[in-house]
């Protein structure tokens, strides 16, 4: 993957209603619980290791569908969040390391994919912004049901919506890590505004 990629149409149309619906649904679903970067943004993440894939579907059974076609193989860490934008709503530009608060050496993940849930119609604004150092290698207007991969590397934005409506994305951030730095890792482990329930790390 050369920076990044598109994949349209991923999914049929239907289950993207059913995720948008089961999204809004979820009682873990509040104001981010992210860092600062992310400005009047709504969701919630799910951290689980690759082990702990069948846990997730368990218990967010929409998600199969989307971590079937979008995790990596190489990958064995996975950090899940829907993210919601409103109008008014940015990301500032930031490198993803959200594994940093479990395992403090970790390092970018290997990719990020995003799939565009729902978006304003004629949306203006809210563009994901891609660039390495100072040098901008992309700028992608989101279109409902396209899977974007992009490397983990990369410093990243969104741009403020200026559109009444919701922006909803499903974001993983997926790793790459070796033994000692998963073993830091939780199983699997809900962080939320709303709750924070975990499954404590084997020993």
């Amino acid at each position: 993957m050369k920076h990044y990629q598109q994949q349209p149409n991923a999914f049929p149309s239907e289950y993207l209603n059913n995720l948008w619906g089961e999204i809004q649904a979820c009682r873990y679903f509040a104001i981010n619980n992210l860092n600062r970067d992310f400005v009047g943004t709504k969701g919630f993440s799910v951290v689980f290791r690759r082990s702990h894939i069948p846990t997730v579907e368990q218990k967010f059974p929409y998600f199969k569908p989307y971590l079937d076609l979008a995790l990596q193989p190489s990958c064995n860490a996975f950090y899940l969040n829907p993210l919601q934008l409103k109008e008014g709503s940015r990301v500032d530009p930031h490198i993803d390391r959200s594994l940093r608060s479990y395992c403090k050496t970790v390092e970018p993940p290997a990719v990020v994919s995003v799939l565009y849930v729902r978006l304003p119609q004629n949306m203006e604004g809210g563009e994901l912004v891609l660039k390495s150092q100072k040098r901008q290698l992309g700028q992608i207007k989101p279109q409902v049901n396209t899977l974007v991969y992009f490397q983990g590397d990369l410093t990243h934005s969104v741009n403020a919506v200026k559109t009444p409506g919701n922006r909803l994305s499903l974001v993983c951030e997926q790793y790459s890590l070796n033994e000692a730095e998963l073993a830091e890792i939780p199983e699997f482990t809900l962080e939320s505004r709303i709750v924070q329930a975990t499954t404590k790390k084997r020993k």
